[in-house]
């Protein structure tokens, strides 16, 4: 079978892999769309995700769907053949934080394609994926798997916006339109928002940033200042830039939220702090989800609005290409990897 294997920054190989077998407790599912995420771009541009370094090959890929083939011995869930997507982390379930209710920062998880830990926990862009039958989520009614793809990425930012508070009537501000910002733009509208305002170098993602929902629109090296609407009351930093959290800061209100979502570089990062002391700002992180899978599923069922922020599927043999694209913000949002089989 074929799967994609990060070697070191800059060496994605497309190669040919055994096919896994599921063990006691385990489904295999034949993926068919992996969706290419700003980790998997890191790992392949810069040899690592923020402190997490490449040590060995790896399989990249965390946002994957497909159908499932079969269990290992224990193991029970949804029929093979059904259509599924796959939860990506397997939190160990009895650290401090799992036993109070937040796995999603588990000290001791393992996540699909990540360098985290070492031996590195191998990814889901490959065309079977053996996981705990547990993380297989049967698609709801009327949801294909080309737009179920979306659900891992559509989950870290209900998470996002689920960490600002109460959105019903506020005006968010979005700092970056890469896809996680994109979603994070719906996400909001869905958790009622009033208004959405996304901020961005470029205009080509502002546009898909409309798309998700987003009532203004603003470039962020607009000298002029034009387009601002405003003090606003949450503000979710998506780009993963300093300034971007900058922005945030200098544009919430008084007593507002700032979620910092987007990763950082490593090493420090210098922003105007001492708002977060005279405006009194709270100051929060939002790190992966654990059951906004499940509604992210959900709401990918009703709304048709996501279709807009895939903007290319690329077969897997093309990966390094896919991956060229999806770096390219001018011309794509959220790029798919398709591991069909070739005719």
């Amino acid at each position: 079978m074929l799967g994609c294997v990060i070697h070191g920054r800059g060496d994605l190989r497309v190669a040919e892999l055994p096919v896994p077998e599921p063990g006691p407790g385990q489904a295999l599912v034949a993926v068919r769309y992996g969706g290419v995420c700003g980790s998997d771009l890191h790992y392949w541009r810069h040899g690592g995700v923020g402190d997490f370094r490449l040590r060995e090959p790896m399989v990249l890929g965390h946002e994957v769907v497909g159908t499932v083939v079969g269990y290992g011995p224990g193991a029970a869930g949804p029929a093979p053949g059904t259509a599924v997507a796959v939860h990506p982390a397997t939190p160990c379930g009895v650290c401090p934080e799992c036993a109070g209710g937040r796995r999603h920062v588990c000290r001791d998880t393992r996540y699909l394609g990540s360098a985290a830990r070492f031996p590195h926990v191998q990814g889901g862009f490959a065309a079977r994926v053996v996981v705990p039958a547990e993380q297989v989520r049967p698609l709801p009614p009327g949801l294909g798997l080309r737009r179920a793809a979306l659900a891992e990425p559509l989950s870290v930012a209900l998470h996002a916006v689920r960490r600002a508070g109460d959105a019903r009537g506020r005006h968010v501000l979005v700092t970056g339109a890469g896809p996680i910002g994109c979603l994070v733009v719906a996400a909001a509208k869905a958790a009622g928002a009033a208004d959405v305002t996304v901020t961005d170098l470029l205009p080509e993602a502002l546009e898909y940033a409309r798309v998700a929902g987003a009532g203004t629109v603003v470039r962020a090296d607009d000298p002029d200042d034009a387009g601002w609407p405003g003090e606003v009351d949450v503000a979710v930093e998506a780009s993963g830039v300093a300034a971007g959290l900058d922005a945030c800061l200098r544009r919430v209100r008084r007593g507002g939220v700032v979620v910092q979502l987007g990763m950082l570089p490593p090493g420090h990062s210098s922003f105007a702090g001492n708002l977060v002391v005279s405006r009194e700002i709270e100051l929060r992180g939002a790190f992966r989800f654990d059951t906004e899978f499940d509604e992210a599923l959900a709401l990918l069922a009703v709304e048709p609005v996501f279709d807009g922020l895939v903007s290319a599927v690329v077969p897997v043999g093309d990966a390094e290409s896919a991956f060229v694209l999806a770096a390219d913000r001018s011309r794509s949002c959220k790029v798919l990897l398709d591991f069909a089989p070739s005719p």
